[in-house]
Order: structure tokens, then sequence, then C-alpha cells
């Protein structure tokens, strides 16, 4: 949160009903007090202003409103960029933050990145990292877009859903898109409206690659040969287009025509090309991607003896790079096809990764890493390094199990002693990418007060601007 600069000085005679806001919460909601001390959370106001609020929902200890008038405004509030933000009806619920100034922005996840970790965690880090920060806008590769075809109105729309509302959005632009998605937005409500299955048709998956852009389309019922064709002329008038169809899960996806270009992204500093299919997870942000797996690794230092092990490994984005640097690297992950992509995308790259360099050894495998526990920790090896790239939910299990070891080894631990524990050796450093600072703390709280590690810096990532969504890396080591 943005805190107010002195909290005890003494604020202007203003009209008993404004509120003054004093922070920003994670939702981007301004934070308020009533005379009485009851916390108010008002969707459009920023720290430092004095507002007007309609309150809309009322419990014992707080209120949530929404901002009517602004009589004392920010100087880091800014005009939206995009038409469809705001609060009035029918707006895009896509974005939370454009009406603050994007570096604003980054202080209050940066803010939340910190409070976390000491409320959470009771920890803070020796050294606060400069934050990552890339576009504004056009940034947003992936996405999913709802398709509705108003049948009253006759018309399709297609984007994100209204604020808090089920409804689609009808967004005509959306600057967060890549600008040839944008641009797209309006083309694809035409191609919608003009297809037999218009009305079962309830979503696109957007996956951008460097030169391909996927679109997914997800079907209820089969498509006519018409709508097919239609789905091709549009690829044809629409450079890079590459339709794939979903007719039920996820399994099912599959490109519309085999042959063309491959869906990928580049990791230019390392010489790693990443094929992935529209459904796998990537990051979101890829010119932020390749600056955080440059900074992790620099950070993480593996050296050409080194044996590293990526949990959480995905199809490699961390993986491969450390590949380049290290003696031997293991990867691991929950979902076997993903691992599957990763073993693939490391024999693509293997001998082609840097001139005259070829890939160090590399094993994957496919594991439930929530259900970690000491004894696998231990059949996995000793490993030099850690990186750590957990989904929203964290690395609890792992954190716990490397605390468990630990204190097996000062002779505290009240568990059964794990086969191997004395002669197993944990991680001389731990990356740890987070894109939730609540887990992150959490797992930190672990690391630091039971595992035998200190955190040595932590910093936020802006991955995705105009959102609440907070990204961000530390890094532990462990003490002597």
């Amino acid at each position: 949160m943005i805190e107010p600069t002195d909290p005890t000085a003494v604020k202007p005679a203003v009209p008993a009903d404004w509120l003054y806001v004093e922070s920003l919460d994670l939702e981007g909601q301004g934070v308020a007090h009533k005379a009485d001390g009851k916390v108010v959370f008002i969707e459009g106001a920023l720290p430092f202003e004095y507002v007007s609020a309609n309150i809309n929902r009322t419990k014992n200890n707080w209120e949530r409103g929404t901002l009517t008038a602004v009589h004392r405004e920010s100087s880091q509030r800014v005009d939206p960029h995009c038409p469809h933000f705001g609060l009035h009806q029918g707006s895009c619920g896509g974005c939370k933050m454009q009406h603050l100034h994007v570096s604003a922005q980054v202080a209050v996840k940066q803010r939340a990145l910190e409070d976390n970790l000491w409320h959470l965690g009771k920890i803070r880090p020796e050294t606060i990292f400069r934050p990552i920060e890339g576009p504004a806008w056009g940034y947003r590769y992936r996405a999913r877009l709802s398709v509705r075809y108003v049948r009253k109105k006759g018309t399709v729309l297609v984007g994100f859903h209204e604020r808090k509302s089920r409804y689609v959005a009808d967004m005509q632009v959306c600057p967060v898109l890549p600008p040839q998605v944008d641009a797209l937005l309006m083309p694809l409500r035409a191609l919608i409206a003009s297809l037999d299955a218009a009305e079962t048709c309830p979503q696109i998956e957007l996956a951008c690659g460097d030169s391909v852009t996927a679109l997914v389309l997800r079907h209820l019922e089969p498509l006519s040969d018409a709508d097919l064709t239609r789905l091709r002329d549009f690829a044809r008038q629409h450079a890079g287009v590459q339709w794939w169809l979903q007719s039920k899960g996820p399994e099912t996806v599959c490109l519309l025509d085999e042959g063309g270009e491959v869906l990928s992204y580049a990791l230019p500093e390392f010489g790693i090309t990443m094929p992935f299919k529209p459904t796998d997870f990537t990051q979101v942000n890829p010119q932020i991607n390749r600056v955080l797996v440059s900074r992790a690794l620099r950070l993480l230092d593996a050296q050409a003896d080194e044996r590293v092990i990526d949990w959480f490994c995905g199809l490699g984005n961390f993986t491969l790079p450390l590949a380049t640097q290290a003696r031997e690297v293991l990867g691991i992950e929950g979902s076997a096809a993903l691992v599957a992509r990763a073993r693939e995308n490391y024999l693509k790259n293997k001998d082609s990764a840097q001139p005259g360099k070829v890939l160090a050894a590399t094993e994957f495998g496919a594991r439930n890493l929530f259900d970690m526990t000491p004894e696998q920790l231990i059949a996995d090896g000793i490993a030099d390094k850690w990186l750590v790239d957990p989904p929203r939910e964290g690395a609890f299990a792992l954190a716990r199990s490397l605390a468990s070891l630990h204190q097996q080894k000062l002779g505290l631990s009240e568990e059964p002693a794990t086969p191997g524990a004395n002669a197993w050796q944990p991680p001389k450093r731990i990356v740890y990418v987070s894109c939730n600072p609540s887990t992150l703390a959490r797992d930190a709280g672990l690391l630091v007060h039971q595992a035998g590690y200190r955190c040595s810096g932590a910093g936020m990532v802006n991955m995705f601007p105009h959102t609440a969504h907070v990204e961000s890396m530390a890094v532990f080591d462990l003490i002597d």
C-alpha cells in the first residue's frame, strides 16, 4: 500500500462527510477511515485524496463504496488511456489501475511485497532490488476473451467481462493487448457473427508468439465446412493469425491446419527458442519475461561446476537458460504434458543454444510438488542452487521439507529422522520467483526462521501493468 507521508499531520478542516484516502489496497481500492475508525474501501479513489463515496456494502468492521466525487485530487491521478476503463456501467473489468500513474502503480506493488514479507513472514530483505518494468501498453500476449452473441441486438461481443459482472464488455479497443491483436477485435466480432455456430462459440483464447498470433476457438458444436472456410479466410486476411480449435477440454486443442510457422518465443541472450502450444503456461508479458529470466540467472549465479534444480519448471523457461551455465540441471514440474514439452524443447535447443556450446546434461521429472516430502527431497539429490517458480499457491511443501531437514540436522525436530538426512546438503542459494506476495511471504518465513536462510534481497516485477497482480523475486542465502 501507499502510505500517507505523515499520518500524524494535522489535516485541514473539511466537511464531515468527506473521506481522506490513506492508502491503496491490492484490489486497487482506496482505503479511508470514518471518524469512528471504521475502514472504508472506495473503488476509484487514490491515496491523499479527499473524496465522497456511495456506500454499497456494510459490515461490522468495514464498508465498501464507489467514488462519487474527488474534492482534492492526487498528483498521481491520470486520465485512463482506454475508453472502456472506469466505474460506469458496462466498463471493462480487465484493468483496475489505469487512473493511477504507472510509476505509482509500481510503488504500490513494491510496498505490497514488503508489507507481506514483514506482516506474514516477519522478515525484511537485506536489499530491495530495483523494480523490473517494461512497456505499460501492448504487453498482454496471453488473454482469454469471452464471446457472446447478443440476439436482441444482433451483434457479437468479444472481450473481457464487465467490471463485477458475468456480462461481456462492449470492447472495441484494448490498449493492453498487442497492437496487432487490438486491431483484430472488431474483425473478430464480424467473423463470429458470420459463423453458422455464432451462438455456440463462447471463448477465444489468445497466445502470441514472436511471429504467430494463435487464436483458440472454443466451439460447443462441430463447425460446418463453411465455418472452417471462414476461419481460413480470416487467417489469410490477417498476417500471422493461426487458428486452433477446442471442442471440449484443453486436451482437445488442435491446429485447424497443420504446417506453417511454429508458435514460439525466443530468449536471445541465451540463444534459446521455446516452442509452445497456446494452452501451455507461458508468461503474459514477453518483454518482462526476458528481463526476469536474465535477472534470476544473474542472481542465482550458477557456475560451470554446479548442479541446479529448477522447481515448477514448466516448459523450461528457466531450465534451458540454466543449462547454458551449470554443469547439470534437473527440472521438476507437476504437469506431465509440460514435462514432455520441456524435454522436446531441450532436445531442439541442445546443440544450437550458443555457438560452440552444448547445453548441459538436463533431466526432467513430473511430480506433484504440493505433496513434497523430505524423503523425496533427499531422493532428488544434492544441488548447489535452486530456482523456484511456483503458481499462486506457492511452494509451501517444498519449503516445509527443506525446513524439516534443517531442523533434523540441528536435533530440534520432533519428527522421526529421515533416512539420509545427515548426508544431504541444502542448496547454498535459492532464487524464488513469485506471482503471489502472500504465499511468497509464508514460504519465506519458513526458509528464514526454520530452514537456516537469510533473505538477501527482494523486489517486484511489473508483469501486469494497470492490474493489481504482483509478481516478485526474492533471493535466499544459506547461513554458514
